[in-house]
């Protein structure tokens, strides 16, 4: 029973969620996802071109709390929705960008040019319903070296399909001095959710993601282009915590019934 006992333990705990950290380089070669680098900074020597066609050094635009998304202009799956999820939320909070905050649009692609930027830039821009100062809405490229350095530096793991990519959707928030204080999944952003994550950043307080969850019961499906609900992996869990919640009934009933009785 014992060694019944150690194995469920270790069967369960290979279920949990995976920190960078605690994995070797080898082994973190072809996963893909993020792994949260919550309280740590970006580097300071990564150089990018915005869509004015300007090259710039990517921590010195970092003033404010920030909201970072790596996107690919190209994606025909879910970064337009992603970058459909930032536009809705911008209209929607009480935030005004430029003063309490800025946005940075970084692709991924390196192969993809500063005009294609520009120009996506433009139709998400005429997606927001208030008045904004568009400048502070950066939309950026950069070569292969600085793109990896970015993406290392925030857990943020993609692997390239043909002319396409699989990657997950998320925005990173960084606090005023370029430090990972918050992830937010998905493509749709709560304004509140968003105002919180930014006052936190302004801060410089980090918090751990809820929705951390969400991604462990969801998987991309990259040929749907689609997060589709992963019932093999969340139904064992649920078997393996029925049958350790058995194991420890059974334990414990047997412990009761040896125990001798007191005269």
């Amino acid at each position: 029973m014992k060694h019944i006992f150690t194995i469920a333990l270790i069967f369960i705990g290979s279920l949990s969620f995976s920190q960078e950290s605690e994995m070797s380089p080898d082994s973190l070669t072809n996963l893909l996802g993020i792994y949260e680098k919550l309280d740590e900074y970006v580097p300071d020597n990564l150089t990018f071109t915005t869509e004015d066609g300007e090259e710039v050094n990517f921590k010195s635009l970092i003033d404010k709390p920030t909201v970072l998304t790596l996107v690919y202009f190209t994606c025909p799956g879910i970064c337009s929705p992603l970058l459909d999820g930032i536009a809705d939320v911008i209209s929607k909070t009480d935030l005004e960008l430029g003063k309490d905050y800025q946005v940075l649009t970084v692709s991924f692609n390196e192969k993809e040019t500063y005009q294609l930027a520009k120009s996506k830039k433009k139709n998400y821009v005429k997606q927001v319903t208030k008045e904004i100062d568009e400048s502070h809405w950066k939309w950026m490229v950069g070569d292969s070296t600085n793109i990896a350095r970015l993406t290392q530096s925030l857990g943020y793991r993609f692997k390239r399909d043909g002319d396409d990519f699989i990657h997950a959707a998320a925005i990173m928030v960084l606090s005023p001095e370029g430090k990972v204080t918050r992830y937010l999944y998905g493509t749709y952003f709560l304004p509140f959710d968003l105002k919180m994550a930014l006052v936190e950043a302004q801060q410089g307080k980090s918090g751990p993601t809820i929705n951390k969850i969400l991604n462990y019961c969801f998987s991309y499906d990259p040929e749907g282009k689609k997060y589709v609900f992963n019932i093999t992996k969340v139904s064992g869990t649920i078997i393996i915590f029925l049958a350790l919640t058995f194991l420890f009934y059974m334990i414990f009933s047997k412990k009761r019934r040896v125990l001798p009785s007191k005269n």
